[in-house]
C-alpha cells in the first residue's frame, strides 16, 4: 500500500473521461473514492480522499501504476498554457483538472476503440469484460481482495476465436474488424512493437492502413494506446462543441467545405498547443458530458 499526495489527480475524473472501460467504482452504490482497475495482467485497488491517493498493490507494481496514471507529468503546465481569451477552455479544464491521459495498453486500446465505433460507454464496458472473461487469463485478486479477475486476451488468445465466436458476443460488424486485427498481430503483418516506436503521424499512416480502423478511432488509440498527446479525435461531442463554440467567431467558416470544417476548426484555436492537444480534448469532452447528464438529471427530477 503506498499514499501519494496528488494534484490534478482525481479518479472520479479519469474513469468518466471515456479513454479506460476497466476502471469502475469498488461499490457504485457507495460514494465513488474507490476504484477497481486491469490493465494488461496487472491489477490495483486504488482509492483517493482529497489529495491523498492510495494504491493498493505491493511496492514493485508501484512503478508500473505511477506510468500508467502518468504521474510524473505536470498537468498544470497544460492548463496553464490555455488561451485565456478562450472561456470555454478555461471553464472545460477548470472543471476537469483531474483527468490524466493514461499510459494504457496498446493492443487493449486497439480492439477496445475498434469496439467503440457506434457504442455507449457502458456497452464498450460490457464488451470489453466479455472478451476478457471468455478468452483472458483469470488471475487470482492479491490477497488483500479475495476473488479472481480476468486479463484483457493477448493478440494469440484472441485471435482462438472464430468470427462466429465474436458474433456470438453480439460485437455486430465490428466482429470481422477484430477477427482480421488479430490475425494481422499474430501474422506479423501488424507490428505493436514498430509501431509503439513511431511519430504521431507515422502511426496514424499505419493505424489507418488496418481493415476497419477510421480517422476517429485511429486518434483514439494515438491517445490512449500510444500516449501521443497531441492527437485530437473527433466524435459526436467534440463535433457538437467545435460547431457551437468555435465555429461562429472563425474565420474559416463560409471558406472551408463543411466535410472539413472540424479540422479547420481545431488547427484555428488548438494548433497553439503543439504537443498537448489531445489534454485539451479530454476537458472539453468530459465539460460536455458532465453538463449533459446533469442537464438529463435536472429535467427528470422537474418532471
Amino acid at each position: 500500500m503506498i499514499t501519494k499526495a496528488l494534484k490534478n489527480f482525481n479518479l472520479r475524473q479519469i474513469a468518466d473521461s471515456g479513454q479506460c472501460f476497466r476502471m469502475v467504482p469498488c461499490d457504485p452504490n457507495r460514494s465513488q473514492t474507490a476504484y477497481r482497475v486491469i490493465s494488461g495482467r496487472h491489477f490495483l485497488i486504488v482509492e483517493q480522499t482529497g489529495d491523498e491517493v492510495t494504491f493498493h498493490c505491493p511496492n514493485d507494481e508501484f512503478a508500473f501504476w505511477e506510468h500508467y496514471f502518468d504521474l510524473k507529468t505536470d498537468y498544470d503546465t497544460y492548463i496553464r498554457a490555455i488561451d485565456p481569451m478562450d472561456d470555454y477552455l478555461s471553464r472545460a479544464a477548470a472543471f476537469g483538472s483531474g483527468i490524466r491521459i493514461l499510459n494504457q495498453d496498446l493492443w487493449e486500446m486497439i480492439i477496445t476503440f475498434i469496439i467503440s465505433q457506434q457504442k455507449t460507454i457502458p456497452a464498450i464496458r460490457a464488451l470489453v469484460e466479455a472478451l476478457s472473461e471468455k478468452y483472458g487469463t483469470r488471475n487470482k485478486i492479491p490477497p488483500t481482495v479475495s476473488g479472481y479477475y480476468y486479463a484483457f486476451p493477448s493478440p494469440e488468445e484472441l485471435n482462438r476465436a472464430s468470427l462466429d465466436d465474436l458474433l456470438a458476443l453480439k460485437l455486430g460488424y465490428r466482429a470481422k474488424y477484430i477477427k482480421r486485427t488479430c490475425e494481422d498481430v499474430c501474422s506479423g503483418k501488424l507490428d505493436l512493437d514498430r509501431l509503439m516506436k513511431l511519430n504521431y503521424a507515422d502511426s496514424m499512416e499505419v493505424l489507418l492502413s488496418c481493415y476497419g480502423i477510421g480517422v476517429k478511432v485511429a486518434n483514439c488509440i494515438c491517445l490512449f494506446g500510444l500516449h501521443h498527446i497531441g492527437a485530437f479525435p473527433v466524435d459526436t461531442w467534440i463535433k457538437k462543441i467545435l460547431l457551437r463554440e468555435y465555429a461562429p467567431k472563425s474565420c474559416c467558416t463560409g471558406h472551408v467545405p463543411e466535410t472539413r470544417l472540424c479540422e479547420a476548426l481545431i488547427e484555428e484555436n488548438f494548433s497553439k498547443y503543439p504537443g498537448f492537444a489531445g489534454v485539451l480534448q479530454q476537458y472539453i469532452f468530459f465539460y460536455e458530458r458532465e453538463l449533459s447528464r446533469k442537464t438529463l438529471q435536472d429535467t427528470s427530477e422537474i418532471k
